[in-house]
């Protein structure tokens, strides 16, 4: 058995992504979707017995907030469910750290200071103590054997749920890094629909991970970071929290575009002083002209934009940096709603305005619920970005959702109002229960661009706003409103005009949707529409109405491919039900519908399937750990190499009647350049790659001019190849690996694992292969299982 544990976690949802690698007997760290590794701890802790007398007799280093907790009310005597909020916080944090005890990340830091850290952003952007509670917990679930039932007992049914909610899908094996990433985003939209609070959680745990990035590999670093530019910054924008999303822009940009990043930063700072001598002016100028109007109360402040706004604007525009004015901005705060459009006034009677660079966004909020006046003004010979807003709506420009929801029990929003600025998610978690069987790769893009700032605001009949992206149509405006007055739209009203429904929308439009029962979803509205959830409920609809005919070429796809036989046998077996679970369907039927329709391919099925079968024989077998499996495989006989005396014809051109072998420095495969080199005394021909290293060794003479045959190499041989693989260490890593090859049907004649307390394992596997391509394709496959650290070809030697 494997028994040491390093894993460095980067989960593909992205919320629990540790940068670091868990050392020491710690329950079940899981790697991306891997099964748990097999480490062993005494018992699952209960809240601590003994009373801890001092913050200090933890050891490691705690906001100020919590050693006040801990000292207030020290975690005590087994007590559960705390109500009092500091008794819950500090007996939340207690139990975090003796389940982390031990364990250390690949910063050199203690485990816990994780979860402390994202506990602490939190309560910065005022998360209530259940929330705060979650955050220290929200790795045990997924990373011990602590239970989510264990966890209600301790902490009560709002901390399990806000736990579960962020923790990663275990125990299923996905087929690649894109299927996952997808699973646990479904997973993840699911919670937020039932207690928004879980993504604060998630949001929390993914910028602390992005602030210690730099101790994963870089392959690793930039996965993660476009990961979190593309999904998670845009989720912090959707739900209003500012100061999140900056951040993560920001630390996504410096790993993504470093060159941009730097010379951004350097421009920036080189012209620092001169900036901010200029804002100070600015801002005695008008703090000045703000007294004398009456406006006592007001805070002018200058701010420095963001470098990635910087950055986007300059993309955007296709400006260099000194062309942007906007660089930095002021911003003004007043105590009253009344006092931002007076101080508006102040400002534009102050300086002079920009045509068409006002903006208020206070009459017309953005869907997240922010609020603020924006104008632009030239200041000091020079455009200046002004902003202006209560000090209410400068709290919830920072912190969103966390700043001004008031929850009830559930956490639910508590007004009608304000649950309407979650429609989106609703419309999201709708149509992935409605589609489930999506294929990742087209789910991902749909996500992407459903998380997309919204940039045409229209008008109902009633006078109510909706927000849509920019190129939205009536079609997009009507599946927002609801999804049947999209399946029945015939026609629509722009400002009291019939217009095509391919009509873009533009701002301040007033639409009205004329609706007949008859009237149904054309499959030419998917040439204009331009938002994700009218794609995808025109799919549906298509689905829906076409279901037997689906079903049908579904069946008759699944029985060519399995035979008629196997067909029957499996069709109302387990092992198809669990396959359709695994592509979010409810049962057979949806699945064989969804093959029909191309929802799920006929590959992704059988693989599914072929794998469920395999499980269900293995379960009934007994365990093998990794070396005894390594040692199982290494006793079966492998295949002779190949050889000129073979009667089938010399794989190898310009050896005939000679002897030979193939290298096991190299290894060489037919695609590979090759040369033969003539060993002293009695020994034959050996073949090495043209790039080995020792054939720069070899004199020239002694060098032969060979390649490979490609009429024997239609013979298929097989060739053995050594590829060594560093793996996190858990019990059935090899297994997973084996499965993968078996799949290829790719014939593995040798394994050896090798471990070390505190390291990952290193698996040295001999397997056989017909070709270069062939080995190319196979090292991409296990290089995409989410155990896998590095991966490398070496010599049989």
């Amino acid at each position: 058995m494997l028994d040491t544990a390093v894993g460095i976690k980067d989960n593909v949802a992205g919320e629990s992504l540790e940068a670091g690698t868990l050392v020491g007997h710690c329950p079940g760290l899981a790697e991306d979707c891997g099964d748990p590794p097999s480490l062993v701890v005494d018992a699952v802790p209960a809240l601590r017995r003994r009373p801890i007398r001092s913050p200090d007799d933890y050891g490691v280093k705690l906001p100020d907030w919590l050693r006040e907790c801990i000292v207030h009310v020290p975690p005590g005597d087994g007590e559960t469910c705390p109500t009092d909020p500091e008794a819950l916080l500090a007996a939340a944090f207690d139990f975090a750290f003796q389940l982390h005890d031990g364990q250390v990340r690949a910063t050199g830091e203690p485990y816990i200071i994780h979860p402390v850290a994202v506990a602490d952003l939190l309560r910065d952007i005022g998360a209530s103590a259940g929330v705060i509670a979650a955050g220290f917990l929200h790795d045990v679930v997924e990373d011990t054997d602590v239970t989510s039932e264990e966890l209600e007992l301790h902490f009560g049914a709002e901390v399990r749920a806000l736990v579960e909610g962020v923790t990663k899908l275990g125990g299923i094996h996905f087929t690649n890094h894109t299927e996952a990433q997808a699973e646990n985003l479904r997973r993840m939209f699911l919670a937020m629909a039932s207690d928004i609070r879980v993504v604060l959680v998630k949001l929390a745990d993914r910028l602390h991970n992005m602030r210690t990035l730099g101790a994963l590999k870089p392959e690793k670093q930039q996965r993660i970071a476009r990961e979190t530019r593309e999904i998670y910054a845009p989720l912090a924008n959707r739900l209003g929290i500012g100061r999140f999303k900056w951040e993560l822009e920001d630390l996504a940009f410096k790993i993504l575009e470093p060159e941009a990043y730097g010379e951004i930063k350097q421009q920036v700072a080189s012209k620092r002083s001169d900036r901010e001598e200029r804002l100070a002016a600015t801002v005695a100028l008008l703090v000045q002209r703000l007294q004398g109007a009456g406006l006592h109360d007001c805070e002018v402040s200058g701010r420095p934009k963001h470098l990635y706004g910087i950055w986007s604007k300059m993309q955007m525009q296709q400006k260099a940096f000194h062309e942007i004015f906007d660089v930095a901005a002021l911003r003004i705060l007043t105590p009253n709603l009344e006092s931002c459009y007076r101080a508006l006034a102040v400002v534009h009677d102050t300086f002079r305005p920009i045509p068409g660079r006002f903006k208020d966004y206070i009459g017309l909020p953005k869907p997240n619920g922010y609020q603020s006046l924006h104008t632009a003004v030239i200041g000091r010979h020079r455009p200046i970005e002004v902003q202006i807003r209560t000090t209410e709506m400068h709290q919830v420009a920072e912190y969103g959702i966390a700043a001004h929801w008031k929850y009830k029990e559930g956490g639910s929003p508590a007004s009608a109002g304000a649950a309407d600025r979650f429609n989106w998610l609703r419309q999201l978690v709708d149509w992935q229960q409605d589609d489930g069987g999506e294929d990742s790769s087209d789910y991902l893009a749909s996500i992407k661009e459903d998380l997309f700032d919204e940039e045409v605001f229209v008008f109902t009949p009633q006078g109510d706003v909706v927000g849509l992206r920019k190129g939205s149509t009536a079609v997009d405006f009507a599946f927002r409103i609801h999804s049947e007055v999209g399946n029945h739209c015939q026609g629509v009203r722009i400002n009291d005009r019939l217009c095509p429904l391919a009509t873009p929308l533009r701002n301040g439009d007033f639409v009205q949707i004329i609706t007949a029962k008859s009237a149904h979803p054309s499959l030419d509205w998917l040439n204009f529409v331009a938002t994700p959830t009218a794609r995808n409920r025109i799919r549906q609809w298509y689905k829906r109405s076409h279901r037997q005919e689906n079903i049908q070429r579904g069946t008759s796809m699944l029985e060519r491919e399995l035979g008629r036989d196997g067909f029957d046998a499996l069709l109302n077996g387990e092992a198809i039900a669990k396959v359709a679970r695994r592509c979010n369907l409810v049962g057979t039927e949806d699945l064989l519908a969804a093959l029909g329709f191309g929802g799920v391919t006929l590959q992704q099925v059988v693989n599914r399937l072929r794998e469920e079968v395999r499980l269900a024989t293995a379960a009934a077998a007994p365990v093998l750990s990794n070396e005894d499996l390594a040692r199982s495989v290494s006793d079966q006989a492998s295949l002779p190499l190949p050889s000129s005396a073979d009667g089938s014809g010399s794989p190898i051109l310009g050896l005939e009647g000679l002897e030979y072998r193939l290298g096991g420095c190299c290894c060489p495969l037919p695609g590979e350049a090759i040369v033969g080199s003539v060993a002293l005394g009695n020994h034959g021909i050996t073949i090495h790659r043209q790039d080995c290293a020792n054939v720069a060794a070899v004199p020239v003479e002694r060098r032969l001019p060979v390649r490979w045959n490609p009429a024997a190499d239609q013979q298929r041989r097989r060739y053995p190849v050594q590829i060594r693989i560093e793996v996190l260490d858990r019990v059935g890593v090899l297994k997973d690996i084996l499965t993968r090859l078996s799949d290829s049907r790719i014939n593995v004649s040798d394994a050896r694992v090798r471990t070390a307390y505190g390291k990952p394992a290193r698996i040295d596997l001999k397997v056989e292969l017909v070709s270069a391509s062939q080995l190319a394709t196979t090292m991409d496959q296990i290089r995409s299982m989410a155990d896998v650290l590095d991966l490398c070809r070496t010599g049989i030697g």
